[in-house]
């Protein structure tokens, strides 16, 4: 699962945040202000007076020298403000087509000029990094204020705070939350230049990561051996962790192995990995003494610069740009999750931190250790024993989906008897089908939605010449919960300024509850008793894995954000630093190793800013979601709660489960899963 692309409008049209500003002072007096409030007030009434307020104080913080005089702004707000009802019903459907339409091309043209670096078409070429660079969408904000459409948003359409949608919007309608959404769109005039300086290095750091492989055969044990197939390339971390996880049911030579990939994660993390190793094939190389070897002979190899904190560094310095446009400056980690996720980042930590140092954690620790018989290892954050898999050769399973899957277009014939399986009638299996295109990637793998009805979304996952191999598959059944999810939210969501969901982490919890019926959907069933137990501590393992991580990612931007001026080297040692120190408060314990730096392993934290605590929102949604779904039709239920879109998420999850995202519940059943499993 590398990257998840999700453009919502707000993002699109540059607005990072609520009642965000440009730097530039706006031409419009304070008393120009009131004057238009008292003016619309006298014509309209005092029930119009809160947008009447809102409306004219958002124009006036978005308008510009450029866009005209302050007369202009005063006959602009007296001509363009609607009261009555119907029309303002009429105007937002006009302007909810209109930004479809663009949305909906421009996201299209952003997706089909990076073809080239996304998918595997051979070799990058410099051409390909600059076409897929490109971002039409860069122009777009600033054209819509020179032609005034924005400011018909901002005029009638109030923004609101997420504590006023948390407060105000269990009353609203649906047409109430919809002019809301509108309301979201403009909110800050951040600089063309800006965008598309952010997305230039956005697609560097893409490629960096995609291009990010180790030849698995070309390791070398102390004893000269090769414990891997000569043709295997993972990229990390994704195909290093999920190797990792493939090796609990290899009982041979699985642990030795797993150490070995454990020591190249140690030597990407403190860039001591010889630079020639990466994405090359040319020489041997033991992770463990860090000799590179030529035919059996020693070379002198220089390791990676520092390049992994370089990409990190890049996306930090543009990123904090954006801050400026913000009143009062808040740092992107407090905007990300105030209006990108739409909860607060304190409650968020609070959270995660909470669920690391809870007791019924480390009864799963205890047990997890008593099944290896062996003391854990750094490396069992990603424990797989719990899953059917885990005692099945993934050689067999690659057999198997190779066979099935040679294509990617065999995947695609598929999906119909996959959605099948998960209760979707047949004419919603060639709904979604329809609605859906598969391709290889040449990362890992992503999931791309649309932008505007009619459209497909993308899956892209990894396929060998031979066919797609289990991991390619696994990844592609997480990808179809994605498209599945993102079908369900544009096609179906009955206003299109509602399309999508409150945040990421909701598309990754219908990703997560697909993956996990990866064996299932591949015709392997499982007769375990236990089966829900063991559903249970899986997720829960995984969700103490993924948010420890997380919070290495919260701490390593409060640090970026403290030490501004630093270099990529001093970026290098604090990652690895409080990425020791999270694992000492939360992990030592159960492991039973201090200063294990593995949790600063994951790829999201260099190249997609602040995305990763996306995916352990996202397991507890998951976990609520899938309490929610036991006994009843798996699909039904889908639409149902997908089809609520894009509200605020606390609001979200009261109408699909009945009760806010938590963690107790989680944590609840893993315990007695626990007893029950012992």
């Amino acid at each position: 699962m590398k990257k998840l692309l999700m453009y919502s409008l707000s993002m699109l049209m540059g607005a990072l945040g609520a009642n965000a500003q440009q730097l530039d002072a706006t031409p419009i007096p304070t008393s120009s202000v009131q004057k238009m409030i008292t003016t619309l007030e006298a014509k309209y009434g005092q029930d119009e007076s809160f947008r009447i307020k809102r409306g004219v104080e958002q124009t006036a913080m978005l308008w510009r020298a450029s866009d005209g005089s302050v007369a202009n702004f005063e006959q602009f707000v007296t001509d363009g403000y609607e009261a009555d009802a119907a029309k303002l019903d009429a105007l937002f459907n006009k302007l909810s087509r209109a930004f479809e339409i663009m949305n909906g091309y421009n996201l299209r043209m952003t997706m089909d000029l990076k073809k080239p670096l996304d998918l595997d078409w051979g070799p990058v070429e410099p051409i390909d990094e600059i076409v897929g660079s490109f971002n039409p969408f860069a122009h777009l904000a600033d054209d819509l204020y020179a032609n005034k459409m924005a400011f018909m948003v901002s005029l009638n359409f109030p923004t609101y705070s997420l504590a006023e949608k948390t407060q105000m919007g269990p009353k609203w309608s649906r047409k109430q939350w919809a002019y809301a959404r509108m309301g979201d769109m403009f909110t800050s005039r951040i600089p063309a230049e800006l965008k598309q300086r952010a997305t230039k290095i956005s697609v560097d750091a893409e490629k960096y990561i995609s291009d990010y492989n180790i030849y698995m055969g070309n390791l070398l044990t102390d004893k000269g051996q090769s414990l891997f197939p000569a043709d295997m390339k993972l990229i990390t971390h994704w195909g290093l962790r999920d190797e990792l996880k493939s090796n609990y049911a290899n009982k041979q030579t699985g642990l030795q192995k797993q150490q070995l990939v454990y020591a190249v994660m140690k030597r990407i993390i403190d860039q001591s990995i010889p630079k020639d190793v990466i994405n090359s094939g040319k020489y041997q190389w033991n992770p463990v003494t860090n000799v590179v070897t030529d035919n059996g002979k020693p070379v002198t190899a220089a390791s990676e610069p520092n390049t992994r904190y370089q990409v990190l560094l890049n996306n930090f310095n543009v990123t904090k740009e954006f801050d400026q446009y913000y009143p009062g400056k808040p740092t992107f980690l407090q905007s990300n999750f105030e209006y990108g996720m739409e909860i607060p980042q304190a409650d968020v930590e609070k959270l995660f931190r909470e669920y690391l140092a809870s007791p019924e954690i480390r009864k799963v620790g205890k047990l997890i250790a008593s099944r290896l018989g062996r003391k854990l290892q750094p490396f069992d954050i990603w424990y797989d024993g719990f899953k059917s898999r885990s005692s099945i050769n993934e050689d067999e399973l690659s057999a198997k989906t190779r066979a099935k899957y040679p294509t990617a277009d065999a995947f695609k014939a598929d999906m119909p008897r996959i959605l099948g399986e998960l209760g979707f009638t047949p004419e919603q299996q060639q709904f979604l089908q329809s609605r859906i295109k598969v391709e290889g990637s040449r990362g890992a793998g992503h999931a791309a939605g649309t932008g505007m009805k009619g459209d497909y979304s993308l899956l892209r996952t990894r396929v060998g010449k031979a066919g797609m191999d289990y991991k390619g598959y696994n990844i592609a059944v997480h990808e179809f919960g994605h498209n599945v999810e993102q079908t369900i939210t544009m096609e179906l969501v009955d206003s299109y300024m509602l399309n999508g969901v409150p945040n990421t982490s909701f598309t990754e919890a219908l990703a997560f509850l697909f993956q996990k019926r990866d064996l299932e959907l591949l015709g392997i069933p499982e007769n375990n008793p236990r089966k829900r137990d063991l559903n249970i501590l899986d997720n829960a393992w995984s969700a103490y894995e993924i948010m420890g991580v997380s919070i290495v990612d919260m701490e390593v931007w409060k640090w970026m954000y403290a030490h501004p001026t630093a270099t990529a080297a001093e970026l290098k040692d604090a990652t690895i630093a409080i990425a020791k120190t999270v694992w000492n408060q939360y992990y030592a314990d159960v492991f039973g190793s201090k200063d294990e730096p593995v949790l600063a392993i994951y790829s999201h934290m260099i190249e997609i800013p602040l995305y990763l605590s996306a995916y352990p929102i996202g397991q507890l949604i998951q976990f609520q979601v899938e309490e929610q779904v036991e006994g009843k039709n798996f699909a039904s239920e889908v639409n149902r709660m997908f089809t609520q879109g894009r509200i605020v998420p606390q609001l979200w999850m009261k109408g699909a489960v009945g009760s806010e995202i938590s963690t107790a519940a989680l944590l609840n059943a893993a315990s007695k899963a626990v007893d029950n499993v012992k």
